[in-house]
């Protein structure tokens, strides 16, 4: 008994990782569990740290365990993750996912959770974009009184689509995912092609350059993201293109804010009276920041997954036997992809 025990041991050295497959799956890893309580830890210490947008600086400290906590456990996981080389791939025995790989089961019922929490996004946004009178709607009706604040409902789009350099970074970073999305599929592509039809070296840098690929696509869409909410744009004068000098300022310089509830826009002055409307946005603005901001950080996480698969992908850890992984990590961008798509049109052109 005593022998058999440590045979077993010695399968499973430490728990961190790596592992022998070939003996089955670990089944002991806290690593997933750790990094949802991390999670948890730092968005409730940072829904702190900034409470109606003012700053609460005891939260602080928690906010920096809740992302070690966070970094340990993706560090583990990838420790226990580099060893895996698709040997071991487990299968449903019940019904109804019988004969289907556990994994690409957990993958869609995370999808499944995740769809969840969008619908809730988009269906609040459609109840009170249609409950909550807009802005240049009271606007126009005159019923309003200078510097009293109206409770009205201004879109995003009301900004962004004010005009062409307005929209374009949110034009680019959707074609961006979209073409993240090819690239993620040409490296599985790669991955899959049957040992033998290639040479090795050629899948091993095709696999890590299209995931890299990714990644900068990724990366350049949260860029333009923070620029478009924090910083702004600036077009330099052109002249043989006919472009003038013109500051594009940012959402957070407009005033477009959560805990604005004295929003003054230049498009809301009666040229009669000069009289200027000023309007409470907080319901509009925490919708769209909230929503775009939760898909942000799934770009944002996807980025961290990227980051490993790329460097295992450049290792040459990716092969037909193994590239189920960048399979799973592809349902999972598709996914942030297709929300995006739906994203855009609704907080950026309606």
């Amino acid at each position: 008994m005593s022998a058999d025990y440590h045979d077993h041991d010695d399968h499973h050295p430490s728990p961190w990782g790596p592992h022998d497959w070939g003996h089955g799956a670990p089944h002991n890893s806290w690593s997933p569990l750790i990094l949802s309580i991390g999670s948890g830890m730092f968005l409730l210490t940072l829904g702190g740290l900034f409470t109606f947008g003012e700053y609460d600086g005891r939260y602080l400290p928690m906010v920096f365990v809740s992302l070690c906590v966070m970094a340990a456990a993706l560090i583990v996981w990838c420790r226990q993750d580099m060893s895996f080389d698709g040997s071991y791939e487990p299968r449903s025995v019940g019904v109804p996912f019988k004969n289907i790989q556990i994994r690409k089961v957990g993958v869609w019922v995370f999808l499944m959770s995740e769809m969840m929490i969008f619908s809730s996004l988009f269906s609040t946004y459609m109840r009170y974009r249609q409950g909550i009178p807009r802005c240049d709607t009271v606007f126009e009706s005159g019923d309003w009184v200078e510097g009293v604040a109206v409770t009205c409902f201004e879109p995003a789009s009301k900004l962004i689509a004010s005009s062409w350099w307005h929209i374009a970074p949110g034009a680019i970073n959707t074609f961006a995912l979209i073409i993240s999305s090819f690239t993620v599929v040409q490296a599985l592509r790669w991955a899959n092609k049957p040992v033998g039809s290639v040479d090795e070296e050629v899948r091993r840098k095709r696999v890590y350059r299209y995931l890299a690929a990714t990644w900068c696509l990724a990366t350049l869409f949260l860029t333009l993201k923070m620029i478009e909410w924090f910083i702004g744009f600036h077009v330099p004068e052109i002249g043989f293109l006919g472009l003038h000098e013109h500051d594009i300022h940012s959402l957070y310089s407009e005033g477009y804010l959560i805990n604005n509830d004295h929003y003054q826009a230049h498009h809301y002055v009666d040229e009669a009276t000069g009289a200027h409307m000023v309007a409470n946005i907080q319901v509009s603005a925490t919708l769209f920041y909230v929503t775009t901001g939760t898909h942000g950080v799934h770009v944002f996480g996807g980025i961290i997954g990227l980051t490993y698969l790329t460097y295992k992908a450049w290792t040459g850890a990716y092969n037909p036997q193994s590239a189920v992984s960048i399979e799973y990590f592809g349902l999972y961008w598709h996914f942030v992809d297709l929300v995006w798509v739906l994203v855009f049109p609704f907080f950026y052109l309606y």
